[in-house]
């Protein structure tokens, strides 16, 4: 039979636990919201400070429990934060694949309740050990000392274990419920530490066992309910889906259509993704003299690659991706591989892991062509790859007549964030030819050449290689603009303002596509 630790030892342990749960939803929260309605600074933003509300709330609330009850609201309590914050993620991945809920409401509405009960914990605990301190003959600056080193030291833990561990492998929804088993798990033992003081411990321990199974189940079937919000989410059978620490990846099939997402945001359709990567690629290595070294940022898909591939005098193509799961998969998923020619397997081509800009700022080569085919600036930590002292830095690494071709959004969805990236490499010293073309699965999509000298590119009336889209025709009207895609006024994208990323949540808030 267990024997208990002494009574605060049992309480203080608890408030680690208490620390590293409430930690652990706050952040499972604020992650999927990133990652299901984008804009990572404001959904974090956004779900702490409802949080932390939450808690100064649950805080002040718990100042009416009774003496008498004090050990059994705390179990209940954990009992009640062990079931909500521990289904929190798979029910925000069950309601955002739900048709017609009001998901921010309902989202916020679970932050704060889990962030209430959880701000009621810690001024339980103390007053439950306070209660003992001629039992456990500590005082109030003694107490207040233990209760905070366990509290700071629990959400340390967690902070770290978070992005490196739990995340990744776990995913969001069983890192939720792992979590839920730990709070149930420490209402069980303080239930059996304290049992001789509750008149009413079987009624508790029943609440206890059933809490833990529904949490085990939901561990157990966490998957396919996931699966099957996700499934609802993007109408397509799911042939693959990982959370990695940077990102939400999704790839789903229709007949012959692949289909890739991250964190909700098509990347391509395997129907016509040949559109945009011919657009992207052979103008730029069409016009450039001496094509030998190529570099891509991002990318990680090899379909650029596969087309940069085509041109006989490339010598070397250095791919620059952050995510390593993203060009794993791409590297060995047979219809992946199938797709993009056995791209990133090429002799000529280095594939490096790495943060786009950090990998600028310490390499010294230069290239005579760069492809940036890096997602949407949705968030900040995009943003940035999009910004004034960006392209400065990347100038540095371009040869003297070399080009660097961009995804820049679409200029008709989105003309304030197409124009700001635009205004932001003349910003930084670059002459720049705007183009677009139309991709089925995309709309109207924009592309930016840029260059050193003003007289570097004239859009080519031929190409050396086989394409399956571009040609004279297609290409010269890919530089012309019609009407309806007007250029406005516009600022630059610098780090201190990051006015590309207002700009894109703007036109695509205003857009019904």
């Amino acid at each position: 039979m267990l024997k208990p630790f002494r009574p605060d030892h049992v309480l203080v342990f608890s408030v680690f636990v208490v620390a590293s749960s409430g930690l652990a939803y706050e952040l499972v929260s604020a992650a999927l919201a990133s990652y299901l309605l984008g804009d990572s600074v404001l959904q974090f933003s956004t779900v702490i400070g409802c949080y932390l509300f939450a808690m100064g709330v649950g805080s002040h609330l718990s100042r009416f429990v009774r003496d008498a009850d004090l050990l059994r609201v705390f179990i209940e309590v954990e009992l009640l934060i062990a079931l909500v914050g521990g289904l929190s993620a798979t029910l925000l991945f069950v309601l955002f694949g739900a048709q017609g809920l009001p998901f921010r409401t309902l989202l916020y509405a679970l932050v704060f309740c889990v962030g209430a009960l959880v701000g009621s914990e810690i001024p339980l605990v103390m007053r439950l050990l306070d209660a003992r301190k001629a039992e456990t003959r500590l005082a109030l600056g003694d107490m207040l000392s233990r209760v905070l080193t366990f509290d700071y030291l629990g959400a340390l833990i967690v902070s770290l274990l978070f992005p490196l561990l739990l995340a990744p492998w776990l995913g969001m929804a069983r890192t939720a419920l792992l979590f839920g088993l730990l709070n149930a798990g420490v209402a069980l033992y303080t239930l059996h530490a304290f049992r001789a003081e509750l008149p009413a411990w079987r009624r508790l321990l029943w609440r206890a066992l059933f809490v833990i199974g529904v949490l085990a189940a939901g561990m157990a079937g966490s998957g396919a309910l996931t699966g099957w919000s996700e499934r609802r989410l993007y109408g397509d059978d799911i042939v693959h889906a990982q959370s990695t620490p940077y990102q939400r990846i999704v790839l789903t099939r229709w007949r012959d259509d692949l289909r890739l997402y991250l964190n909700g945001e098509l990347q391509f359709s395997s129907r016509d993704e040949y559109r945009y990567h011919e657009a992207l690629v052979h103008p730029a290595l069409q016009s450039a003299a001496a094509v030998r070294s190529v570099l891509v940022l991002g990318g990680g898909d090899g379909l650029a690659v596969r087309e940069a591939l085509k041109h006989a005098t490339v010598e070397r193509i250095t791919v620059v991706d952050l995510d390593a799961a993203v060009t794993t998969l791409f590297a060995h998923q047979p219809e992946l591989v199938e797709l993009n020619a056995g791209a990133l397997a090429d002799a000529r081509v280095q594939v490096i892991n790495a943060d786009a800009g950090q990998w600028l700022e310490h390499n010294t080569q230069r290239f005579d062509v760069i492809l940036i085919d890096l997602p949407d600036p949705t968030n900040f930590a995009l943003g940035k790859l999009y910004s004034v002292p960006f392209y400065r830095l990347l100038a540095r690494r371009l040869s003297e007549t070399g080009l660097v071709a961009i995804q820049a959004t679409s200029p008709y969805y989105a003309p304030h964030a197409y124009w700001c990236v635009e205004a932001s490499l003349r910003d930084a010293g670059f002459a720049t030819w705007p183009y677009h073309v139309y991709v089925p699965s995309f709309g109207e999509w924009g592309f930016l050449l840029a260059a050193r000298s003003a007289g570097a590119f004239a859009p080519p009336l031929r190409y050396d290689v086989a394409t399956r889209y571009l040609n004279a025709a297609t290409t010269a009207e890919m530089f012309r603009f019609p009407p309806d895609m007007p250029r406005p006024v516009v600022d630059a994208n610098h780090l201190d303002s990051q006015a590309l990323v207002r700009y894109y949540e703007r036109d695509w808030r205003n857009t019904v596509r």
